[in-house]
């Protein structure tokens, strides 16, 4: 996986989460729970950042 389709993807996850967090503000409290939810396993599936930042890590090999 390419640096650049892990920088998308994080990009493309944290404009979800600013777009969730906008409609929770203005939705019934009905629908408020199940979008919370939604946004607590966006905000957990960190995956994409802890790509992107080994990504961008030197090799043990090199760090010397």
């Amino acid at each position: 996986m390419s640096i650049r389709f892990v920088a998308l993807e994080l990009y493309r996850l944290r404009r979800e989460v600013e777009s969730l967090e906008r409609e929770i503000e203005t939705v019934p409290v009905a629908r408020e729970q199940e979008l919370l939810q939604k946004l607590r396993k966006l905000r957990n599936g960190d995956k994409m950042k802890n790509i992107l930042e080994g990504k961008k890590e030197r090799p043990a090999y090199r760090r010397r």
